[in-house]
């Protein structure tokens, strides 16, 4: 039988990384997005696409 996910069984210490990490991911995206503007490197490219889909996965609760 599936036990059943409960986001308040998570330790505090990672819950109070995930609150951290949704307060500055935002800033850090947008830093990250006129850079690979201005510099387009494959390596720019993924590292935006990567945090994209972390700011997404920790706004939607996902994570």
């Amino acid at each position: 039988m599936r036990r059943r996910y409960n986001k308040f069984s998570t330790p505090t210490w990672f819950q109070n990384l995930k609150r951290i990490c949704g307060q500055f991911i935002i800033p850090i995206c947008v830093f990250q997005g006129i850079r690979t503007i201005l510099l387009p490197t494959i390596f720019d490219v993924l590292l935006f696409v990567i945090l994209v889909l972390l700011a997404v996965a920790i706004y939607l609760e996902i994570i």
